[in-house]
């Protein structure tokens, strides 16, 4: 069974660029068109990660393939913000985790006792801020699951974070990162043999899964961009007057780009060293939630 296990819909908010929070959301994709064009891609199952929201669900729920998910908005034990993915969580549960998000270790028990899979996303990304070594020890003793292959990232950032799944033997899953409808399936995360989605999470859980699909780019992010401004344009006719900055974006996603392998480069020579030098002695078995 196939699942891109990391997608967003119109429901995960507003974007965060300081400049168009007001004014423009992360993703203009309906839910609905989201879950149709993600069975046309191929995938067997369908969830949606969106930003601290579950209201695709309302939507989705009577699809018999579909199961509920989300991306957390955390704030780690040093100050630093990071994206955690929870996956096949409940409505009760969802409230549990946003009442928890801003106090990691109360979020971690919550997991842990809720028996959930949850992953650190794009783990070697500038994305949400910057970071501090204790951050990567963090991950690597408190998280089952690590999102290997993410398809806004560079290559070298989902290298990094294969390498560090891999040292400590976690869960890897891989998902499109998808903004938009473009790069909706691109990434996915496969479970031979499974039949339904009970097997699917026991095939991650026993580490049989395969994740398949391609990196970001910049030319890929440009396109992502682009779709975002004209789905914004037509939501707010009166924006109009910023068209003349769409020649921007190419550059503005070849800066970002640049920025992106920078900073994998400097914490992967950082902290994979460390990672070779000793495997953290107090890092999370993923066999005691799925036990």
């Amino acid at each position: 069974m196939k699942c891109d296990m990391h997608v967003h819909s119109w429901h995960s908010g507003m974007c965060t660029i300081p400049l168009l929070k007001k004014i423009c959301r992360e993703c203009y994709t309906p839910a609905d068109e989201m879950y149709a064009r993600l069975k046309r891609s191929g995938m067997t199952l369908v969830t949606v990660t969106d930003h601290d929201s579950i209201d695709a669900a309302e939507t989705l729920r009577h699809h018999p393939d579909f199961f509920l998910s989300e991306e957390i908005t955390v704030h780690l034990p040093s100050g630093c913000e990071a994206h955690v993915g929870v996956y096949d969580i409940t409505e009760r549960q969802h409230i549990g985790l946003q009442a928890r998000r801003d106090d990691m270790p109360r979020l971690l028990a919550y997991l842990q006792q809720e028996r959930l899979l949850y992953s650190i996303n794009h783990m070697f990304s500038g994305l949400t801020g910057r970071r501090v070594e204790e951050d990567f020890q963090f991950f690597a003793e408190n998280f089952p699951a690590m999102e290997i292959l993410n398809g806004a990232m560079p290559v070298a950032s989902n290298r990094a974070s294969s390498q560090t799944c891999e040292s400590l033997n976690r869960i890897g899953i891989g998902g499109s990162d998808s903004h938009g409808v473009l790069s909706l399936g691109r990434v996915w995360t496969d479970v031979p043999g499974a039949r339904n989605k009970h097997e699917f999470f026991e095939g991650l859980y026993a580490r049989r899964a395969r994740v398949l699909g391609r990196s970001g780019n910049h030319l890929r992010l440009s396109a992502e961009l682009l779709t975002i401004a004209g789905h914004l344009f037509r939501d707010k006719p009166w924006t109009i007057g910023l068209a003349p900055l769409i020649a921007l974006i190419p550059v503005a996603s070849l800066i970002n780009y640049a920025c992106e392998v920078s900073f994998e480069a400097y914490w992967r020579n950082r902290w994979l060293r460390v990672l070779q030098s000793a495997v953290p002695s107090r890092a999370i078995q993923a066999t005691e939630l799925a036990a």
